[in-house]
Order: structure tokens, then C-alpha cells, then sequence
């Protein structure tokens, strides 16, 4: 049986068992990938939130970097951008939020 959820609720799953994992925004981000990620690949995607945190991860820009073993030129117009490309290159996604967070997938 699947139930299908919106940003709202999406955002109420992780704040009732996991409360710290990602921003408001980067739930936002988040949910918009995995609703894209559903209908690319025709299969929906299942709401589990300790998956999803297994998954994916929310971090300050300079620990994403340290994390990934990157550095990112100070001279770089958009050295946000510019990271996540570089973790798109190797995790397939990455997205910056407004508080220069970055929201990605993990690497095992």
C-alpha cells in the first residue's frame, strides 16, 4: 500500500523522527529531488525516513568539502555551485540552500 505525501507532510515525517537531520529548505530540496527522481525512473519513491537519512545528508559547505576532500578557490564567483558540481560528478546530487548548506548524496 503506498500513500502519497506532499512537502508538507514529507517535512512533518522527518520533524517526528528525525528532527535535526536537514533544514527546512533542505527538505524542500529534498523532497523536490526525489518526487524528480521518482517520475525519471517511473518507479515512486517510498517515504522512509531512516533510509533517507542513511541516503542523504545535510552539511555546512567547508565540512562537504573537507568530507569530499575539495577546495574550493576563493577567486570562484559561485563556489557553492562550483562544489556541488564537483559532488555531482561523483554522487549524482547535490544542491546548496540560502544558509550555505549543502544537501547531498552520501558515498559508502
Amino acid at each position: 500500500m503506498k500513500q502519497t505525501v506532499n512537502l508538507y507532510e514529507f517535512r512533518e515525517a522527518f520533524r517526528a523522527i528525525r528532527p535535526d537531520n536537514f533544514s527546512y529548505e533542505g527538505l524542500e530540496i529534498l523532497f523536490e529531488y526525489l518526487e524528480q527522481l521518482g517520475e525519471d525512473i517511473g518507479e515512486e519513491i517510498e517515504l522512509d525516513v531512516i533510509a533517507i537519512c542513511c541516503d542523504y545528508s545535510e552539511d555546512d559547505f567547508q565540512v562537504v568539502a573537507d568530507e569530499f576532500e575539495l577546495d574550493v578557490p576563493t577567486y570562484d564567483p559561485d563556489p557553492l555551485e562550483s562544489l556541488c558540481e564537483k559532488i555531482r560528478e561523483r554522487t549524482g546530487f547535490a544542491e546548496y540552500t540560502s544558509e550555505n548548506t549543502i544537501v547531498y548524496y552520501n558515498v559508502y
